[in-house]
């Protein structure tokens, strides 16, 4: 399958939008006319299993208030100055996808932590079977919580040996927006990668002081409606930024656990800009 991938301002025709607040909440019937799909499903026969030789992988608790937010991590073993990459999850809880993005992550050198910031409701989202009933928990989350939750994940990173001074974050869906979030927000943040997230009012983006790597599909009008708007706004600021749009692919095509919009050709293409661009911003290295 051939992939193209297009600047934004060659995008025409992206007008229809779901109704969605400023906060970007949305509605389940919204949900599905955009195409979210629940990531749990068919174990696909070509789902990437990355394993933890060379790693120190596992489950942690990061205290957050009084409270504790469980959290997976995978780092390089023996690394103890690791560049530090949050992986921001999509709205399906911390399933096997997002810990295995993070193993992958930490093979090329960094030390990756994906925390479940959803954990207050007392909801496994990864048995959630129908969407209407995760969006009312995802949706309830309040950005300064958010905010919070990621700023305690970075200090619980830092004080486990990580270099939170070459810091990054990652994330997919509500979790590429939640980059978006956690790029307006970190003076500290060196390098944002986002996947398929619905653009923040581009009224943040002054205080954004990091690399954005923006990577969209091209059968994803919802979210792409967004984008020039957006990217009108971080020309303005002079903010530094890379986007590619996956021509025929849809969202959430680097969901490769059983989605059935996983493609191949984008998530291999996108995930290889990925590698390159927290190379260059972080440090991290090339895979063995």
């Amino acid at each position: 399958m051939s992939i193209e991938t297009t600047a934004t301002s060659d995008v025409v025709g992206l007008t229809k939008v779901a109704p969605v607040s400023r906060r970007g909440f949305m509605s389940a019937a919204a949900a599905v006319a955009a195409g979210y799909t629940l990531a749990a499903g068919p174990v696909r026969a070509e789902v990437i299993k990355t394993d933890t030789s060379g790693l120190q992988a596992g489950d942690a608790k990061i205290k957050v208030g009084s409270e504790e937010m469980p959290a997976y991590f995978a780092r390089p073993a023996g690394n103890t100055k690791a560049p530090v990459i949050i992986v921001a999850m999509e709205i399906f809880g911390l399933h096997e996808y997002i810990k295995d993005v993070t193993r992958r992550l930490a093979k090329l050198g960094a030390f990756a932590v994906a925390p479940d910031y959803y954990f207050r409701k007392g909801v496994d989202l990864t048995k959630v079977t129908d969407i209407k009933d995760l969006l009312p928990v995802v949706n309830a989350k309040p950005d300064a919580e958010l905010l919070s939750d990621l700023d305690a994940t970075v200090a619980w990173a830092g004080s486990q040996g990580g270099d939170t001074t070459k810091l990054g974050i990652i994330g997919f869906c509500r979790g590429g927006r939640n980059v978006w979030e956690y790029a307006a927000h970190s003076g500290t943040l060196k390098a944002g990668v986002a996947y398929y997230g619905q653009q923040v009012p581009a009224d943040q983006v002054p205080a954004i002081q990091a690399a954005l790597l923006l990577q969209y599909a091209g059968n994803d009008e919802r979210i792409d409606a967004g984008i020039p708007a957006y990217e009108a706004a971080l020309k303005a600021n002079g903010k530094r930024y890379t986007i590619y749009i996956y021509e025929g692919a849809q969202h959430a095509f680097n969901n490769d656990t059983g989605a059935a919009r996983y493609n191949k050709a984008a998530a291999d293409l996108a995930w290889g800009r990925t590698i390159a661009f927290f190379k260059q911003e972080l440090g991290t290295r090339q895979p063995a």
